[in-house]
Parts: structure tokens; sequence; C-alpha cells
């Protein structure tokens, strides 16, 4: 999902869990929590590695190999903003339940789909349910561990296994690809759902509680979020209605979150610079890592002529290093404050990105895997300290809050740079010269990023 998990807690409020009833297992509770987490987490990125088998079978050319990756990531972000509040109503364990349910079932969906159509149809589906699974997995653990240092601990392997699904995602999604097919990649996920949803059945049963919705709200940010998406990968008149209706759906969101009781995204609440500079630099990093992940899974196979499986272990010096630097970063964040790691990270990135430049058609396949790892060094170092800066810029009750739309923020600008850098290396300009161009434009993205983050305060 992305290149941290450990400190992105989804949009539920912060609050006392009631005493673990009894029958209940915590330790079990907190397994169904951890797989189903790892699970929406792994199959935002397993999916990449597969990408030219997919467009291989389907067909469907450049802008559907787009939309295989975005139609997850796009429902994923526009529907986090309220699901929290959703668990809340019908209570975490049956708001995790039916996410499970729908993800599993989703999943047979994609693994059958006949048509490319079917299959980003099949993906909306996943993400909507992802979105329901992440806030009430967390809900879970917190229930199950009532005693704050427990919980903590609970908390940390939680975020963990997320960590674990973003590193083993690429080499997940070449293994499946090479050595069953594509499908394998979707098909998998079926027992892996049937054993996250048997172990719910030991989690601690929860009651609902009032908790508001604002449809209109949530429903104006889906409409401009899709309609944005489509102007980026699409062409000709479905570029033209998209481009008019995307503002016109954000001016409407504006408009309904101005006068909401209740509103997905109080806009008062991000006028602070540190805000500011935290959102900014988490949808930097977020199109840094994403879109590069897209763009070397294709440049792996399509120009280095490697397969699906060497294409995906390419990735493990990267993405094993992600964790690492996760726990860095906040050493770093508690001693000298979260300034300093974003710079560093956002520094290194910046480096990351123009060293990749040298990558062509004759830079041989290993030495390529190992000018991606500055990149996920910055960026693992970059993404815990700038959520840990907006969580401490903001009121303590607004935290779940803050990082909702911090996490919803950082999946949109990914799935845009999919979009652009799609767009890019798919033109007539060709891979190499289109690749060239989109590092470009996140370096560019990560300078200007880091001399927002020098204005920050010192601690």
């Amino acid at each position: 999902m992305s290149p941290n998990t450990s400190l992105q807690i989804p949009p539920i409020e912060r609050r006392l869990s009631p005493p673990v009833p009894r029958g209940s297992s915590p330790a079990l509770t907190l397994t169904a929590a951890l797989l189903g987490f790892a699970l929406i987490t792994l199959d935002a990125s397993v999916v990449n590695v597969a990408l030219p088998a997919v467009g291989g079978d389907l067909g469907g050319g450049m802008s559907g190999l787009q939309w295989v990756v975005d139609a997850y990531t796009l429902a994923f972000a526009a529907l986090m903003l309220s699901t929290g509040a959703f668990a809340d109503r019908v209570g975490s364990a049956r708001a995790y339940a039916l996410g499970t349910v729908v993800f599993t079932l989703a999943s047979a969906a994609c693994g059958l789909a006949p048509t490319l159509g079917a299959l980003i149809g099949a993906r909306v589906l996943q993400g909507a349910a992802a979105a329901v699974v992440l806030p009430a997995s967390l809900a879970l653990v917190r229930q199950a561990y009532p005693d704050p240092k427990r919980g903590a601990r609970a908390v940390a392997l939680w975020a963990a296994g997320g960590s674990v699904a973003v590193a083993l995602g690429p080499v997940a999604g070449g293994a499946l690809t090479t050595l069953w097919e594509w499908r394998g990649i979707f098909f998998i996920n079926l027992p892996l759902g049937l054993a996250a949803l048997a172990l719910t059945t030991r989690a601690p049963r929860t009651g609902r509680r009032p908790a508001p919705l604002d449809l209109p709200g949530q429903l104006a940010a889906a409409v401009a979020l899709a309609a944005l998406a489509f102007a980026v990968i699409e062409h000709g008149t479905v570029r033209i209605v998209a481009g008019l209706l995307a503002p016109a759906a954000g001016a409407a969101f504006w408009w309904i979150e101005r006068r909401a009781a209740h509103p997905v995204v109080p806009f008062g609440l991000f006028r602070g610079r540190t805000v500011a500079v935290a959102l900014g630099a988490g949808a930097t990093a977020s199109v840094a890592f994403y879109g590069v992940i897209f763009a070397f899974s294709l440049y792996f196979q399509r120009v280095r002529g490697e397969s699906a499986l060497t294409a995906g272990l390419m990735f493990l010096p990267m993405t094993a290093l992600i964790p690492v630097m996760n726990v860095l970063s906040g050493k770093l964040s508690n001693r000298f404050g979260p300034r300093v790691p974003m710079l560093a990270g956002q520094l290194t990135s910046l480096a990351g990105l123009l060293m990749l430049l040298l990558a062509d058609e004759r830079t041989p396949t290993l030495l390529a895997a190992f000018l991606l790892v500055p990149l996920a060094l910055g960026c693992g170092l970059a993404v815990p300290a700038l959520t840990a800066a907006m969580m401490e810029a903001l009121p303590r009750e607004r935290a779940g809050l803050a990082a909702g739309v911090l996490n919803a923020g950082r999946q949109v600008a990914g799935a845009l740079s999919i979009a652009v850098f799609g767009g890019l290396v798919g033109g007539g300009v060709g891979f190499v010269p289109g690749l060239r161009v989109s590092l470009l434009i996140a370096a560019a993205l990560f300078a200007l990023s880091a001399l927002t983050t020098l204005r920050l305060r010192r601690p």
C-alpha cells in the first residue's frame, strides 16, 4: 500500500476500549486483524508485476493496465474517509467480517474475470471492501487489548504485518504469475480470506455507537477523484467530459463540507503550515513510490525482457529495507523531532530518483534493482516522520481523522502518479524517455517538498 504502514492509523476516533468478553481470544483476534490488514496491503502492490501478463491475456493497452491498479487504489482512498464511522455504527467485528467477505468474493471475481472491464469492476469492489477492513481491523486490535502497554505492542505487530506485505507484494506477484498465472494473485486471497473470517469468530463482539456519516460529501469526493483519474488516463471525449466534471465535483465537495454538521474533512483543521507541509510531503512520497514501482515493473519485463518472477525479485532489495527505515525514522523523530528525518528522507529520495535516470535499455537488471534502493531508504525515513509531524500539529482527539485524510491523500497521489507515469512511458516518445520524464517530475516534487520542510520550526 505504501512505503510504510507503521504510523498510518485509519480514521477511527480514539476511545477507551471495553473489557475483553469471555470466550474471545486476544491472540486470535490480533491474528485475524493482522491477516486482513496484510491482505489488503498486499493487493495494492502484488498486481504491478503481473500487469504484462494481464495485458497479454485480456488486452486493453496501457490505459487498461493503469485502471487495474488505480481502480483498487481510488476506491480504497475515496471511501477511507467514511469507513471508520461506518465501523463504529455497525460494530467493528461486523464491519470486519463484512469487509472480509466482500474482499474475498471480489478476489474470486478478479481471478475469474473474462474481460479487462470485468477485472477492473471487481478491483473497485476489492478497494471498497479494503477501505472497510482497514479501520475495523485496527479497532478489533484495540478492543482485544484494553491494557495500554499490551495494546501498543499489538498495534505495532498489526502495523508490521502491513510493512511485510509491502515488501513481499512484488515478489509474491512475480512468483504466482510465473509458477501459476496472473489469476493466481487473486485466487490466493480465497483461503487467506476464509482463514481471517474464521478467526474473527473469536473476536470480541462490540455494540454499535452513533457515528455521523456525511454521505453527500463522501459521494462528491468519490466523483471528483474518479473524474480526475479519467481525465488523466483516458483520451478524447471521455477526457474532456471528465476534465469538466472533476473541478465541478471538487467545488461541490468544498461547498458541502463547509456547510455539513459533521463533514468528512473539516477544512479548518488543516490550515496550519505543518499540516500543509506534511500533506504535501506525503503526497510526494506516494507519487515517487507508487509511480516508480509501476514503471519499473514494466521496465524489467518489457525493456529488459525478464520474467515476472525475476521482476518481482528485483524489488526485494528495495522493499526489504522499508521496515528497517521505519524504525530508524521513529528513533530519529524521538531524538531530533520529525523535521530531521523528513528532510534526510526527502534528499535521499531526490538523489535516488536522479540515480535512476541512468537506467536504460543496456543497464544490467541487477544494477537497476540496486538503483531503486535509495528511493526506498528515503521514503522509509520520511513517511513515518511526516505522519508524526501531522499528528503533533493537530488536537489529540482528531488524530484518527488526520491520519485518515493523510492516508487518503497519499493513496490518491499514488493513483494519479500511475496514471501520469503510465501515460508517459506508454506514449509516442518511447519507454525510456518517458520513464526519465516521470523520474524528473518526481524529483522536482521532492526538491519542492524539501524546501517546504526547511520552513518547519525546529523542535
